[in-house]
């Protein structure tokens, strides 16, 4: 009870006192402060995925803005020699927009991304994205271009034909559960349900050999799929496990002493936010040190 009222009282919390908590989950507003993080985290073998934040543009001029950055966060992978690819979200391309334009701008980030040997991860939103964010992978791949993965939520009871549908292309898949506020007719609602569901479609990926990130901070899963992993005595590049950044660092080392491949996302942006204040609805420890920050100044 005490977490709900919380949670729904975040809104009053100033700007200023919520991002003293939000650097602990972006990186920063900048491009720089981004590969600094980066920079770090591939020192201590972790992979990353660098994710400028925004997403719903409303108008073409900003959704070109959006391009502009993208390309300089593919430049900066490449100067700066760092272990990472790009994570985007489509909507900030104009998804919600115009198709073709979103498709347009997306493949000119894909292009210039092949021409440097970087992966693309295009993000999976809400439900009325979702299937013109997988047409729009289709189109891609059948255009010939293999540097780009999607993203399969376990809380959508889709979600299985999706991956029977994207299996015919041997897709990297990056399998979370799902953050979106979705209806049950379309959404598991439950833990278990969500979790059960994450299970079928990860031995769906092992069974089927498809490249996974294994993107979850819930032990549960985390173990199930070291299980899995160690059962079926797979290779090191056939999965990867995936977190945010700020989130479980200590169960992230675990992970890498393990000897498994990690991959942290690492946000940047203006849009730092709404970012953050999702994050702490899913930690609500977090989200009482920021509501208590309240009255104590953030000391």
């Amino acid at each position: 009870m005490l977490n709900k009222i919380i949670l729904s009282s975040l809104n009053i919390v100033p700007k200023p006192i919520v991002k003293i908590f939000a650097k602990n989950y972006i990186a920063g507003e900048t491009l720089d402060e981004a590969i600094n993080t980066v920079k770090k985290l591939n020192a201590i073998n972790c992979r990353t995925s660098i994710d400028l934040l925004g997403e719903y543009v409303e108008s073409k001029e900003q959704a070109l803005k959006e391009m502009d950055i993208r390309y300089n966060v593919l430049d900066g992978i490449i100067d700066s020699n760092l272990n990472s690819n790009q994570s985007i979200k489509l909507t900030s391309l104009g998804l919600g927009i115009d198709f073709e334009f979103c498709y347009e701008n997306t493949l000119n980030i894909v292009k210039y991304a092949k021409e440097r040997n970087i992966f693309v991860r295009m993000d999976m939103e809400d439900s009325p994205y979702h299937d013109k964010t997988i047409a729009i992978y289709k189109k891609f791949r059948d255009e010939g271009y293999d540097n780009v993965g999607v993203v399969i939520q376990s809380y959508m009871k889709r979600a299985l034909e999706d991956l029977q549908e994207l299996s015919k292309y041997n897709a990297s898949i990056r399998l979370c559960k799902g953050i979106y506020v979705e209806p049950e007719k379309l959404a598991f609602k439950t833990y278990d349900s969500i979790n059960d569901n994450y299970k079928l479609l990860l031995n769906y990926l092992f069974d089927n050999n498809m490249y996974v990130g294994i993107a979850t901070h819930d032990d549960v899963l985390i173990d199930y799929a070291i299980s899995e992993v160690e059962k079926r005595n797979l290779s090191k590049d056939a999965y990867e496990f995936q977190m945010l950044l700020g989130v479980r660092e200590l169960k992230r080392d675990e992970i890498i002493r393990l000897g498994h491949n990690m991959r942290i996302y690492v946000s940047f942006g203006k849009d730092w936010y709404g970012y953050s204040m999702r994050r702490f609805k899913e930690n609500p420890k977090i989200a009482g040190h920021v509501f208590k920050a309240l009255f104590t100044g953030g000391k």
